[in-house]
């Protein structure tokens, strides 16, 4: 599970033109263009052609493009996910999943119409039932047709639905987010925390960021621009981390340790988990140096 860097994923308005091409030159790790939440009805059809568009004209760099659709029972939600296989995005965000079905209902579309290969499947874990579902849905992912890659928490509608308070420490979403979190890597997949609201916080957006790394996630979605550069910081392999990765890493390759599971490194126990974990932690830091290389 080598994965790509997911660090920042950075919601942007489908409906706004200049949000859109502003996206080009920030240094989010991944970009959701919205059809959905931050459309009005009168507006989708509109926003779905620009979007569209914007995607097939490029410009994006090493960016992860994600179209997050509407869902497949609104007006818009078919059309949506036809419109987004044309335009080839690295991903389409499949909205309020709640079962396993939802995403192969999805992923037979594609099939349907011979979309891309490149072309993922994000699921939006944003009810009750999706996090009492959360084992399932990831289970999806064992069929390499469903093409399901990535799970994103959608923690404010899980709180509205839930009744919990939205209090600083999460005290009511952290047992969500850890039980979508073990299904995800049950399953091979990547998860993204929630949106941090108040985007003038930048203390509140930073504690937040570290105790979502310290949970697993490999990532945070976003709602402002500003929100971007401290959570690159914070999910970000340390140099610390990087450095003795490596050590794990020649350590492992020295012909007389090859064929062993356990060795010492620098006086420390170390198994053959954590030299597959080293070899993660050095391509992400080497994909993360690469993408900042290419903003410059």
């Amino acid at each position: 599970m080598q994965g790509r860097p997911r660090r920042s994923v950075l919601y942007m308005p489908g409906s706004n033109e200049r949000a859109l091409e502003k996206a080009k030159t920030l240094p989010a790790d991944a970009l959701i263009l919205d059809l959905e939440d931050a459309v009005a009805p009168d507006e989708k059809i509109r926003a779905r052609q620009q979007v569209c568009a914007v995607v097939k004209g490029g410009g994006y760099g090493a960016r992860e493009v994600v179209i997050r659709v509407n869902a497949l029972e609104t007006p818009w939600g078919t059309e949506d996910i036809l419109a987004a296989c044309d335009a080839e995005p690295d991903a389409i965000l499949v909205p309020k999943v709640v079962h396993a079905g939802d995403i192969v209902s999805v992923a037979k579309i594609l099939q349907g119409v011979h979309a891309p290969d490149k072309i993922r499947l994000w699921a939006m874990m944003e009810t009750p039932m999706a996090i009492l579902n959360a084992r399932t849905i990831a289970a999806a992912a064992v069929y390499a047709e469903n093409r399901l890659c990535c799970l994103v928490m959608g923690t404010n509608d899980l709180i509205k639905e839930s009744r919990a308070r939205a209090l600083h420490d999460r005290f009511a979403v952290v047992p969500w987010l850890a039980m979508t979190l073990l299904a995800a890597r049950a399953y091979r997949l990547d998860i993204i925390d929630g949106v941090y609201n108040d985007f003038r916080d930048d203390k509140g957006l930073r504690d937040e960021c570290e105790r979502g790394r310290t949970l697993g996630m490999d990532g945070k979605t976003l709602i402002h621009p500003s929100q971007v550069g401290p959570c690159n910081e914070i999910f970000s392999p340390t140099q610390e981390e990087v450095d003795w990765s490596r050590k794990v890493i020649d350590a492992f390759g020295h012909p007389e340790n090859e064929r062993k599971g356990v060795i010492v490194v620098e006086g420390r126990m170390v198994e053959r988990l954590h030299f597959v974990m080293a070899q993660r932690t050095v391509t992400i830091a080497e994909q993360i140096r690469e993408m900042e290389g290419a903003c410059v």
